[in-house]
């Protein structure tokens, strides 16, 4: 389980740097943190400090599990800086499965950037809602 873990960081980490420079040339710092006990991976990515201030930044979590057929499988939840939404990708161990191409996958969502508010609520008014309790 730990070295589909790594390895998976690993490609993700890679598809980013190739995508980035690819599209925009831009580059991260990137640390690392993984727990095999846990089946868990951090990766934070941090803009080059001549980047522009509104540069993507924030992280890829992995998080390693067993399904009950025995395969090993991940999920990896996305963030980024100043974004309330964690968009959650799941990559199953299935027959076929391309490990490298879900990786490339990963990393396009993420450098796609934080999805768009599915709904913005106002505050509610307190004067309506006490007319409508009572």
């Amino acid at each position: 389980m730990s070295s589909r873990l790594l390895s998976s960081l690993n490609d993700i980490e890679q598809a980013l740097l190739k995508q980035s420079i690819a599209d925009m040339g831009l580059t991260w710092t990137t640390s690392r943190m993984v727990n095999y006990h846990h089946g868990l991976a951090r990766m934070t990515l941090t803009p080059a400090k001549e980047a522009e201030p509104d540069q993507l930044r924030g992280a890829i979590f992995l998080q390693s599990y067993v399904l009950a057929d025995g395969a090993v499988s991940f999920k990896a939840s996305l963030s980024w800086h100043g974004c309330e939404s964690f968009p959650v990708i799941s990559v199953y161990a299935k027959p076929g499965v391309d490990w490298r191409a879900e990786a490339s996958r990963i990393a396009a969502a993420w450098l796609s950037g934080p999805p768009p508010a599915l709904l913005s609520m106002a505050p509610a008014d307190t004067k309506s809602l006490t007319a409508l309790t009572g």
